[in-house]
């Protein structure tokens, strides 16, 4: 089984690097996509080679790297978060009874004012450039949905898994991760998500599903000064 060390520079440096921008030690997405970047060696961060591919107070995710910030940089928030890899036996089941769509680029207002509300983690601009996005509809509006972010080799990430209030309790995020899922494992791919160590209800789901923690690694937002 595939770990998931370092994932972030992997997609950014292997499957992704035609979307990112960045040097040998450093690389982000471009900004049509979401606001990740990442070290080769979190050990040894080279922040002077990422600054300028960095407006000041661009606000950027990262995982993997510990420490104080340097000179010129600040840390808006400092967690750790659960890194979950697929190892199930069989593909799960799709609830037959919620019906699934394959979001299009004419729906992307529509992830986005969903991303807005139920916040999901960092959304891309171009959220379909990425991957592929399922969601499901009830009277002509988006309640939930779930796409695909970073790639690094057969790794495939899950993620944007997000319902609306009103509409969760019912089954419906499970349901577009499974048919996510499913799709991926048919590809021979292996999906991985992340979730927040807070979110026991999501974490116990992904389980139940046939995810497990592989590494809980630090969580950060940074941000360059002005």
């Amino acid at each position: 089984m595939e770990d998931l060390a370092n994932v972030i520079w992997r997609a950014l440096s292997g499957s992704h690097r035609g979307l990112s921008i960045g040097t040998e030690r450093t690389r982000r997405y471009s900004r049509d996509f979401p606001a990740l970047f990442a070290f080769d060696d979190p050990r040894d961060p080279d922040f002077d080679s990422i600054a300028a591919h960095c407006e000041p107070n661009d606000h950027l995710y990262c995982t993997e790297w510990r420490g104080p910030a340097p000179q010129g940089w600040q840390v808006d928030f400092d967690a750790t978060v659960c890194a979950m890899v697929w190892k199930g036996t069989a593909a799960p089941e799709v609830d037959p009874s919620v019906e699934i769509t394959q979001l299009e680029e004419s729906n992307v207002d529509e992830m986005r004012a969903l991303a807005r509300t139920a916040r999901p983690g960092p959304f891309a601009p171009r959220p379909l450039g990425l991957g592929e996005w399922l969601g499901v509809f009830e009277d002509g509006k988006l309640v939930a949905m779930a796409g695909e972010r970073l790639k690094a080799g057969r790794l495939h990430e899950v993620s944007g898994i997000c319902t609306l209030a009103s509409h969760q309790g019912r089954g419906l995020a499970r349901a577009v991760t499974a048919a996510m899922v499913r799709r991926q494992l048919e590809r021979g791919e292996i999906p991985f998500l992340h979730v927040m160590p807070e979110n026991a209800r999501a974490r116990i789901l992904y389980e139940r599903m046939g995810f497990v923690l592989d590494r809980e690694p630090p969580l950060r937002v940074v941000s360059r000064a002005a």
